[in-house]
């Protein structure tokens, strides 16, 4: 195996609140919407891409005006989080730093720019991953962006650890194993490889 791909909500941590706090806050300052942005339906636009939020968030705005609000709950939301970060799941600090010593670690996130960078930052993981590519990088879906990562690092065998239906979907169009993070945000009946906590990944790795 020369590579593990993560996801990022979900997966490694839970940044829901944050999220939720810095969104009502750009919804509230930059337009009139009565929007009912909570935790549960939050939980259920993770993973999905920006435009895909954007729509579900504002169906009643303009293509136009919809990217800018949400553009600007983004740039919020990235604020915020350098401050206010979110909550890291347990186990995350030493898988990272146990694997990413034998085998080069990776993410690939439907987030926006400049997310993942702080994720690692907030949480001292920098010098743990070799590279990450998110949908504000690159605009196309998430199996197209996990073959972009492929392809830049060179990569032929490896897996991707997500915790959505999109994320195994995102592995069968990128060709590639799924693990199922079952403490996550989604259900994925069909995962063929499970971990009911990261540190399970220390294991498994082992196996795959």
């Amino acid at each position: 195996m020369d590579g593990i791909i993560f996801d990022v909500d979900g997966t490694l941590w839970d940044s829901t609140e944050t999220v939720l706090e810095s969104w009502t806050q750009a919804i509230t300052e930059n337009s009139n919407l009565d929007i009912d942005v909570s935790s549960p339906r939050l939980r259920g636009l993770f993973g999905k891409t920006m435009d895909e939020i954007y729509s579900a968030l504002f169906p009643s705005l303009p293509k136009e005006e919809q990217q800018r609000l949400g553009d600007l709950c983004f740039a919020y939301e990235n604020r915020l989080l350098e401050t206010k970060p979110g909550i890291l799941y347990e186990g995350v600090q030493e898988v990272f730093h146990t694997l990413s010593g034998k085998t080069p670690l990776f993410i690939v996130s439907n987030c926006q720019r400049g997310y993942i960078e702080i994720f690692l930052k907030v949480n001292k993981l920098e010098g743990t991953v070799k590279d990450h590519l998110c949908f504000g990088d690159t605009l196309v879906s998430k199996g197209q962006t996990i073959l972009r990562l492929m392809e830049k690092n060179g990569l032929q065998d490896v897996v991707y650890v997500g915790d959505t239906q999109g994320d195994y979907l995102a592995c069968q169009e990128a060709g590639i194993p799924f693990i199922f993070a079952e403490y996550g945000f989604g259900d994925v009946p069909e995962a063929e490889y499970r971990i009911k906590k990261l540190t399970d990944l220390l294991e498994f790795s082992k196996g795959v």
